[in-house]
């Protein structure tokens, strides 16, 4: 049973983390919508960048690519919330039932990989060359969010024991 609780423990961890994060950009819509104006325009990479064909800097795209982070993100604290119900409800079923239950925790973590790591990394950090910039590099942070999500996955994903 332990195992068990941790990985509810975890799960609802992480549903907490990724609630925070979506009221922090609402709250506080204006600080975080920089750091996308910023990355999606690309003003703070090297000067001399031979990429900047591929900036944008139509306002309403900054706001639309922010909303999409926030509704992943959104995404991710609903699927992980539902996740850990759905882990507690099955906390004394057999084996197969808990690994059943898994499902929606699953689909949460790999929403929020998506999130941090395709739409930071890939996206952000590649595409826009976020990492070129020394102010809008939000690269470390989305290290940490998505391997603490990836960790949590495969712990998740452990075998479970039928509870005596």
């Amino acid at each position: 049973m332990t195992t068990r609780y941790a990985k509810i423990a975890m799960t609802l961890a992480l549903a907490a983390f990724a609630f925070l994060t979506v009221f922090n950009n609402i709250t506080d819509y204006r600080s975080n919508f920089n750091f996308v104006q910023h990355v999606l325009s690309m003003d703070t990479t090297f000067p001399d960048n031979a990429a900047h064909y591929r900036a944008i800097v139509q306002p309403w795209l900054w706001h639309g690519a922010y909303w999409l982070i926030i509704s992943g993100e959104a995404i991710t604290a609903g699927l992980l919330g539902y996740g850990a119900l759905k882990l507690w409800q099955a906390r004394r079923a057999e084996a197969s039932m808990f690994a059943w239950a898994k499902r929606w925790t699953v689909a949460g973590l790999t929403m929020g990989f998506l999130v941090w790591f395709f739409g930071f990394m890939v996206v952000g950090g590649e595409w826009f060359l976020m990492w070129q910039s020394e102010i809008w590099n939000g690269q470390d942070a989305a290290f940490r969010f998505y391997m603490a999500l990836l960790g949590v996955l495969v712990f998740l994903n452990q075998a479970d024991c039928d509870v005596a």
